[in-house]
């Protein structure tokens, strides 16, 4: 039991660090690239993920959003006191990321499996802390 218990305590602060370490990253103005590449000479895989991040980033606020997500959550996970909230936080975060790898980029599997094991870090968290959602989420004893 004590063995699972600093496993949680490792996937905490490592899956807090990497995404607060991506939230910040959101916030740093890139310099642009030159447009010297044609999209005809670009792999249809390739075409199809610069149209879903460009898409995110021209928005004006979701890339933002992501980023303070990323951070707020990260941050909430190496608290380790609300980190049952920032794992909840980030569960679609990291989902979406798993998704994305597997639908944009299947043919890279090293990437693929690494968001794998971000997503599986991220459910092992809520999975250790099942019985207090169960007990804040699947009471429905009324109040009246």
């Amino acid at each position: 039991m004590q063995m699972f218990k600093i496993a949680i305590v490792i996937l905490r602060l490592g899956l807090g660090g990497l995404f607060i370490y991506a939230g910040v990253q959101k916030f740093i103005p890139k310099p642009p690239r030159p447009q010297t590449e044609m999209s005809a000479d670009l792999p249809d895989s390739v075409v199809k993920i610069k149209a879903y991040i460009q898409g995110l980033k021209q928005t004006g606020y979701f890339w933002p959003l992501l980023g303070a997500v990323e951070f707020v959550s990260g941050a909430l996970l190496i608290s380790q006191y609300l980190a049952l909230l920032g794992a909840v936080f980030l569960m679609p975060v990291t989902l979406n990321i798993f998704l994305f790898h597997l639908f944009l980029k299947p043919h890279e599997t090293d990437d693929l499996i690494l968001t794998a094991l971000y997503l599986l870090a991220n459910m092992a968290i809520i999975a250790w802390h099942y019985p207090s959602l169960k007990a804040t989420f699947l009471n429905f004893k009324t109040i009246y």
